[in-house]
């Protein structure tokens, strides 16, 4: 088992999720149950993830979850795509976020390759 407050891809995804929310926060009110909040609930399932992931008593079992941590940030990152097509983020905004969360499927992915 893991401690998953230790994990640093832990720590900067609760980061990025709180970036998630304050970049969201700026998108119109007609995406307040679309497009901002798809972001917010794939932003809090990287972390919420890790956590669970990490309560689990095998290395593949922590894995699994993992491999759901990066569906989530592949999400993200088709929705922040997305949002800037709709000129809902700046373009400082979306290479902010996207390259943290490229940070952090490439930490994720590392990981798992060692739980294997």
């Amino acid at each position: 088992m893991h401690r998953f407050k230790d994990l640093e891809i832990w720590k900067r995804s609760r980061v990025f999720c709180s970036a998630i929310y304050k970049v969201t926060s700026n998108f119109p009110e007609s995406e307040k149950f679309g497009l901002a909040n798809q972001l917010r609930r794939a932003a809090v399932s990287i972390p919420s993830n890790i956590a669970e992931g990490s309560s689990r008593k095998s290395n593949k079992d922590f894995a699994r979850f993992l491999q759901i941590t990066l569906g989530s940030a592949f999400e993200i990152e088709t929705q922040l795509l997305i949002a800037s097509d709709l000129k809902f983020i700046s373009d400082e905004d979306l290479e902010s976020l996207l390259n943290e969360l490229n940070s952090i499927i490439k930490m994720t992915s590392k990981f798992n390759t060692s739980l294997n």
